[in-house]
C-alpha cells in the first residue's frame, strides 16, 4: 500500500511526521509523493495561527477529492485534530481517522483501521496531552536531506504566554531522558547526519521537570562527544533561562555554532507583562550585551510581535529603536 505524507507547521511537527513515517515503513507501507497513486494520505496538521489553520483545512479538503479516484483512506493527525477534536469529523466526514498531538505513535493502527472496508466507524485516538510517546527505538525517516536533522528534546510548554495556545494543544513541558536523546543522535550520526538542530518549544527549560534543574548545557556537551556530528545548534532559547553555563558551553565547544535563537517578542516592559513573558527590557538588553562580550562573532536571531493588544505608538517606537540599536 502506498502512503502520501503531508507535514504542515513547525519543525517539531516535522519530527513527529518522521517518526510516523518510520513506523509505517517498518510495517510494510511504501511512500509516494504522487497523490494520484496514494492508497492512503496522512496529513499532520498545524493550527498555531489563523493562516496555519486555514492551510490545514484547505489541504484536507484538497486531498479528500482523491477519494473519488484511488484514495482509500484519509488520516488527519496533529494540532488541528487535537484542538478541534469535537468538530473535525463532523465538519469533514471524508476523514477516516484522527490522531491527537500525543497519539502519533498509533499511526499504524490508525491506517490499518481506516483501510478496513465497511466498518462504518471513524478511528479516533486521543492520549492525554500530559503523555510522552516513547519513540526511543523508532528509526525515523529523515526528510531534511542527508546532512541535517532536527532533534526534539521535549514536548509541550508550560510558559503560558498569553498569545499562545501551545500548552492547550501540546500539553505541559515534558523532557525526554538524556540517554534516549543521545542514543537517537548517535543513530542519526551513524546514518551520515553531520548537523543536529536541537529543538523544543523552549530548549532552555530542558530537564527542569525531569531532573529538577536545567540540563541543556550538559546535553549539548554530551552531543559534542558524538563522532560524526560536526555542527550543533539549538533553537527557541528563552532569554530568562540562558545561563552563564550555557553561554560558556557554546563559547568553548567548536562543534556548537556560535548562534543564539532567542524569541524575545518585545522590549517594552508593559507589553512583555501583557504577554506574560518572564523577562523585561533591561534583562534582555543585558543578556545580549553579555553574549556579545563572551562570543564577539555570535549570530543572534529573534522573533518579535507588533500590534499586540494594548501596544501604543510609544511601545512600538521603543521596540523599533531597540532593533536598530541591538
Amino acid at each position: 500500500m502506498k502512503i502520501l505524507f503531508i507535514s504542515l507547521g513547525c519543525d517539531k511537527n516535522l519530527v513527529d511526521s518522521e517518526v510516523m513515517l518510520g513506523l509505517l515503513t517498518k510495517h510494510g507501507y511504501t511512500l509516494t509523493d504522487d497523490e494520484t497513486q496514494a492508497d492512503v494520505i496522512v496529513i499532520n496538521t498545524c493550527c498555531f495561527i489563523h493562516d496555519a489553520k486555514e492551510e490545514s483545512i484547505n489541504t484536507i479538503l484538497e486531498m479528500a477529492q482523491y477519494k473519488e479516484q484511488n484514495l482509500k483512506a484519509l488520516v488527519v493527525a496533529g494540532c488541528l485534530a487535537e484542538r478541534y477534536k469535537d468538530e473535525i469529523l463532523k465538519e469533514i466526514p471524508e476523514i477516516d481517522a484522527v490522531l491527537g498531538t500525543t497519539s502519533y505513535d498509533s499511526i499504524v493502527e490508525a491506517v490499518n483501521t481506516a483501510l478496513e472496508e465497511n466498518t462504518g466507524e471513524h478511528f479516533e485516538h486521543y492520549e492525554s496531552i500530559d503523555y510522552l510517546p516513547d519513540n526511543s527505538e523508532v528509526e525515523r525517516v529523515v526528510t531534511t536531506g542527508n546532512h541535517m536533522a532536527y532533534l526534539k528534546i521535549a514536548e509541550g510548554c508550560s510558559n503560558h504566554c498569553t498569545y499562545c495556545a501551545i500548552p492547550k494543544i501540546q500539553g505541559p513541558y515534558i523532557s525526554r531522558k538524556i540517554e534516549d536523546i543521545i542514543e537517537e543522535a548517535k543513530r542519526l550520526a551513524d546514518a551520515g547526519i553531520k548537523e543536529i538542530i536541537v529543538i523544543a518549544q523552549d530548549t532552555t527549560k530542558y530537564g527542569i521537570d525531569l531532573y529538577g534543574k536545567p540540563r541543556l548545557a550538559e546535553l549539548l556537551t554530551e552531543l559534542c562527544k558524538i563522532e560524526g556530528i560536526e555542527w550543533i545548534r539549538f533553537l527557541y532559547a528563552y532569554p530568562e533561562s540562558i545561563s552563564d553555563e550555557l553561554i560558556k558551553v557554546v563559547k568553548e565547544n567548536d562543534k556548537i555554532c556560535k548562534y543564539f535563537d532567542i524569541p524575545i517578542q518585545h522590549i517594552s516592559d508593559k507589553i512583555l507583562k501583557k504577554m506574560n513573558r518572564k523577562s523585561n527590557g533591561k534583562s534582555i538588553k543585558e543578556l545580549i550585551k553579555k553574549i556579545r562580550n563572551e562570543i564577539p562573532d555570535v549570530i543572534l536571531r529573534t522573533t518579535l510581535i507588533v500590534g499586540f493588544p494594548g501596544e501604543d505608538k510609544e511601545d512600538f517606537e521603543e521596540l523599533y529603536n531597540f532593533v536598530k540599536d541591538a
